[in-house]
């Protein structure tokens, strides 16, 4: 059955005013962000759109907490929100388990056990019965999903992704695309998602804004009107992808 996505309440759990991030000194000095203003609603799936250099990572770093910026405003709330890197970052020397149960032990769950706690996590991104491998005995596509879960572990109302499953084969990202969407479905997470692939985009989000080349500005957006569950090979999804291609195309021409 199609589901269309959901209208976002009123609040914004990811306000960014005016904020501009510069590296360097003098000469040396590189403007990454120039006042970028945003708004991501409650329950919304945002992508972000850009070309390389386009401060895409950077404005994640500072929403995260990572970073601080040169200039605006970020408020995300009380709570830091979880983050997932490009790679899965994992503690190789414990098992996909122990890597998921460190968030839980770090805020010391309550309520429950963070063993049982982490074995539900994984269940939940299709690793049951993986608990005890270490992550050299994993694949690329399973270590993300342990990124995922131990993403998950930390109970946040904010998800912040940079570019998660670039590394991955076709039919993996794919796989993942999906476990992602069901688990957004079901928990209802705030998603700020950083991707160079405007498919990707069009795939998983609500919303997809555009970035300009440096330094970064909201330079355009997208609303994505198609009914979920969403497949990537999708006509309609494809027409909308080569659009927001067409412009980001025009915007790296328009800063050379």
């Amino acid at each position: 059955m199609s589901v269309l996505p959901l209208r976002p309440q009123p609040g914004h759990p990811i306000s960014v005013d005016g904020v501009s991030k510069a590296f360097g000194r003098g000469r040396d000095r590189v403007a990454a962000l120039n006042g970028l203003t945003l708004r991501v609603g409650p329950g919304e799936f945002v992508c972000l759109v850009g070309a390389s250099g386009s401060g895409k990572s950077t404005l994640l770093n500072l929403v995260a907490g990572l970073d601080r910026a040169g200039q605006g405003t970020i408020d995300t709330g009380s709570a830091r929100p979880a983050l997932m890197f490009q790679e899965p970052a994992l503690m190789p020397w414990l098992t996909a388990q122990q890597n998921v149960e460190l968030p839980l032990r770090l805020r010391r769950l309550t309520g429950g056990h963070p063993r049982a706690e982490a074995q539900r996590l994984l269940a939940l991104v299709g690793l049951g019965g993986f608990e005890r491998r270490l992550p050299h005995e994993l694949s690329g596509g399973m270590r993300q999903r342990v990124a995922l879960a131990r993403a998950l572990a930390q109970d946040a109302d904010v998800l912040l992704m940079d570019e998660p499953f670039a590394a991955l084969d076709a039919i993996t990202r794919d796989d993942l695309h999906t476990e992602l969407e069901q688990l957004w479905l079901r928990r209802r997470m705030t998603v700020l998602f950083v991707t160079h692939n405007a498919r990707e985009a069009v795939r998983l989000a609500d919303r997809v804004l555009l970035l300009s080349s440096r330094p970064g500005q909201v330079a355009a957006e997208f609303h994505v009107n198609l009914p979920r569950p969403r497949r990537i090979e999708n006509a309609d999804l494809g027409v909308l992808a080569a659009r927001i291609g067409d412009t980001l195309r025009e915007l790296v021409r328009d800063g050379d």
